[in-house]
């Protein structure tokens, strides 16, 4: 079977992915985000006061990327940074009242976007399901980390 075959695994994995992008970038569109900005509030929620190189560490985001997504989310008065009390070198970042709520709103739209996904499955296809795209994660970062070594 060719991979561009309407019904290959490639193809229907990669419909997937491109659906379930479109229905992200929908709904956070609705709440004026971009897809870049949940995960960094992920991690500050987690952990707020984190130095930029810390965040691009996590979020495996080159800085100067950083740089450009905390001005916007500045702007947007979902963070702001404050100077390392201890050290004026470092540029700590924090979640605003205004990001907190924007969490609250994401996970809301997680849950959303899980339900569209998910509902129609039991809960033995939904633990099938990830273990094999666990297994198809692990596949890949080891190819991944193979080719970062070399």
């Amino acid at each position: 079977m060719s991979f561009f075959e309407s019904d290959s695994l490639y193809h229907v994995f990669h419909q997937v992915l491109r659906f379930h992008y479109h229905r992200t970038h929908m709904l956070l569109d609705e709440i004026g985000m971009y897809p870049g900005q949940p995960p960094m509030l992920m991690v500050l929620h987690k952990m707020d006061g984190q130095s930029q190189k810390e965040l691009a560490e996590k979020l495996k985001i080159k800085p100067a990327t950083i740089t450009m997504m905390l001005k916007r989310m500045e702007k947007a008065e979902l963070v702001e940074r404050r100077q390392d009390p201890e050290d004026q070198r470092i540029s700590r970042v924090y979640i605003t009242e205004k990001g907190r709520k924007a969490w609250e709103q994401l996970q809301d739209i997680m849950k959303i976007i899980e339900e569209e996904c998910f509902g129609n499955f039991t809960q033995e296809e939904q633990v099938l399901l990830r273990r094999l795209l666990m297994q198809m994660r692990d596949n890949l970062m080891e190819v991944c980390d193979n080719k970062l070594d070399v």
